[in-house]
């Protein structure tokens, strides 16, 4: 555990910083958190992901000033165990999760974590694309026993919805080869609905196929509406798409309609139209990992022992180039060596 601290200026990235603090033990301090915005300091949201880091740690010190624009954090053992956890409703239950894929594997006991809140919006990952894309990935990496299941669907933006997230601790992770993303085998997705016309769910699945249809015969998107107590508090619907490969390459992309109230309603056809599209583009893009996981099997292959990994990604996303510059001097183990090969 390093004694050194780090000095960041400003919010971007704050998740981030942390998640790679409190896997190195490097202490951080955050300071002009939005401090010359109408309304300065930490959000909501953040100050909740901050609580989430309190509860899955021990021994973890969080000082914030009056204003929330100086953040200190430093950070404790990671010790897992039962969680529950209250997300905030701005941001979607994936934006906690996706930092608990991250953390999980290395904490002392096995985890067992209960989200409540928005389960699908469209800003973040959702918990189905995270379910059919990242956990499948982390498999790669010999974490094997995960759990990854909603209970409660809750869309934007006033949530509802329950996820249970259970995951194993692993003290190696594998080394990976990850070069040869191999050709299309199938396709399968997911098309849900609440608190609306399950009709909906079949319009998506009619127009995703009439696209993807013309490339691949193997196609199976299941339907899912919930009711009742199970279907959160605000309506909507959407969908997620996932490409696997003969080689075990899974590629992911999703849709979801607009939260109500804001912004203009979006018809079920273009939604399915747009997503197949999008899932289109992903394999365009190439690589054996999607965009939306690239950050999680660099982290993973950062964190393995003096081996060497090797990944094949298509065009880098701007949250994994940060990712990337973000990580601290001394963070791989000596002889430590990653290759990537990325597809321009």
């Amino acid at each position: 555990m390093a004694s050194q601290g780090l000095n960041y200026d400003g919010c971007n990235f704050f998740r981030q910083r942390l998640v790679l603090s409190t896997l190195s033990g490097k202490r951080v301090k955050i300071t002009n958190i939005r401090s010359k915005d109408d309304n300065p300091g930490l959000r909501d949201f953040e100050a909740s992901f901050i609580r989430l880091l309190d509860k899955v740690t021990n021994g973890t010190r969080i000082e914030i000033n009056q204003t929330g624009t100086v953040l200190f954090y430093q950070p404790g053992l990671l010790i897992g165990g039962e969680v529950e956890h209250d997300c905030n409703t701005q941001r979607s239950v994936g934006f906690y999760l996706e930092a608990l894929l991250m953390l999980a594997p290395f904490m002392k006991m096995p985890l067992k974590a209960v989200l409540r809140g928005v389960t699908n919006d469209p800003t973040d990952p959702s918990v189905d694309q995270l379910k059919y894309s990242a956990v499948p990935l982390m498999r790669k990496f010999g974490i094997d026993g995960l759990e990854l299941k909603i209970v409660k669907r809750g869309m934007a933006p006033g949530g509802g919805g329950e996820v249970l997230f259970t995951c194993p601790v692993r003290k190696t992770l594998v080394s990976v080869n990850l070069t040869d993303p191999g050709k299309i085998k199938r396709i399968r997705g997911i098309a849900y609905s609440v608190r609306v016309s399950p009709q909906m769910a079949n319009r998506l699945v009619d127009s995703a196929r009439g696209i993807l249809n013309k490339f691949i015969p193997d196609i199976y998107i299941y339907t899912d509406h919930m009711k009742g107590d199970k279907s959160g508090k605000s309506p909507g619907f959407g969908l997620t798409l996932v490409a696997e490969t003969l080689n075990g390459t899974f590629l992911s992309a999703e849709q979801v309609s607009t939260p109500q109230g804001q912004g203009e309603p979006v018809l079920p056809e273009d939604m399915g139209r747009n997503c197949a599209k999008h899932l289109l583009e992903e394999i365009y893009r190439g690589g054996s990992i999607d965009s939306a996981n690239q950050s999680l099997a660099l982290l993973y292959m950062t964190l393995r022992q003096q081996d060497v990994c090797k990944a094949l990604l298509g065009p880098l996303s701007p949250y994994t180039v940060k990712s990337l510059d973000m990580c601290p001097p001394g963070y791989t183990q000596p002889g430590h060596v990653i290759l990537v090969t990325l597809l321009t």
